[in-house]
């Protein structure tokens, strides 16, 4: 294997690749990545036998072949090499020869048939989904995934499409998130799988604001083609908490506010937060909010906020977190949180998007 490229590009197809190694891998094999030498491109390839994912890179290639490196080390010599064209070049016994201007490393790879082989996913139907709606879509479910390892169900986003309407929903039981789209091209048959959170993190990264993204579903893993780069998951197994149930009717009591201004507020009382005393303060008033929060032995403050509404007076208290990764997520330059009683939930409603959030007690 023989190859010439420029030292960003290269650069680029490993920042790609390297966020699904593991730092704790029991086998060696699964630090390294992959490199594959064909007519004019280099593919790289990273996996932790959960996620899978490479990516295409232009290279001057001078002769084809394969070689593993471990991912870490490649990386950081490649980073700090002095000029922009690389040679990477393999010798016998796995040796690999890094070269940039009068700058040599040489460094040991292990054998391309060590590394797993990526599923393959042929004569599977294939669903097209516009790759700036699902961006959006993710940014505003992803943020209320579980990471109670116990709730193994919930450590992921459920994705269900239906003929042309495509789902998103997540939760991690004080809060759920929900949001629906029509897809431009009609599915042929209906899916429901839960996609684990670190393929949703990757894709996050990948996503671009145009151009299609390529959906196709295996035996219990999925293929995300995003042209130069495809992304391999497993599926999380079970049957996800039937959300419908708790979602309540659309209420009459609702705040308007500012987006920017709700969201800086709250980021501001939230600065008082411990672990302990997490809860912020939401006072309501016709036309005001006063959001305010008092943290036994760190302080307190207290803030108004001009807002649109006419409904009943009443006090509730939030995770102030869980307002903020949804009002930093929106677009939208007002929002609604419809609210009931200081004891039933807070919901956010917004062009086929849900979000309810529990009310926390305040001490």
């Amino acid at each position: 294997m023989k190859l010439k490229v420029e030292k960003d590009v290269l650069m680029g197809g490993i920042q790609i690749v390297q966020n699904v190694i593991s730092a704790k891998s029991a086998l060696p094999i699964l630090s390294n990545i992959l490199l594959e030498v064909s007519q004019g491109s280099l593919r790289l390839t990273a996996t932790d036998l959960d996620v899978g994912i490479s990516c295409v890179i232009p290279v001057d290639a001078q002769e084809v072949g394969a070689i593993t490196v471990p991912a870490k080390r490649f990386s950081d010599i490649i980073k700090e090499l002095p000029v922009n064209e690389v040679s990477v070049v393999t010798k016998k016994n796995n040796q690999v020869n890094i070269n940039a201007q009068n700058c040599e490393f040489k460094i040991m790879g292990l054998s391309k048939e060590e590394f797993p082989k990526l599923p393959e996913f042929k004569d599977k139907e294939v669903i097209k989904i516009e790759q700036a709606g699902l961006k959006q879509m993710l940014s505003l479910t992803s943020f209320a995934v579980s990471f109670d390892e116990t709730r193994y169900i919930l450590n992921g986003i459920l994705l269900k499409i239906s003929k042309n309407n495509m789902t998103l929903v997540a939760t991690d039981g004080k809060r759920l998130a929900i949001i629906e789209k029509k897809l431009t091209l009609p599915a042929g048959k209906d899916i429901s799988i839960i996609v684990p959170i670190k393929t949703v993190h990757e894709l996050n990264r990948n996503l671009r604001d145009d151009g299609d993204i390529s959906l196709i579903l295996g035996n219990n893993q999925v293929l995300f083609d995003l042209g130069k780069v495809v992304i391999i998951s497993r599926l999380i197994e079970g049957e996800f908490p039937d959300y419908r149930q708790v979602i309540p009717a659309a209420s009459n009591n609702k705040i308007k506010a500012d987006r920017a201004q709700f969201l800086r507020a709250v980021r501001r009382a939230s600065l008082l937060s411990t672990p302990d005393y997490q809860a912020v303060k939401l006072e309501i008033f016709k036309n005001k909010m006063v959001l305010s929060k008092s943290t036994p032995d760190v302080g307190e403050s207290r803030e108004e906020l001009a807002v649109e509404y006419q409904g009943k007076e009443m006090v509730i208290g939030f995770n102030p977190n869980y307002l903020i990764d949804v009002l930093k997520n929106l677009n939208e330059e007002t929002v609604e949180l419809e609210l009931t009683d200081g004891e039933k939930p807070g919901v956010v409603r917004s062009n086929g998007y849900v979000y309810i959030v529990l009310p926390m007690r305040l001490s």
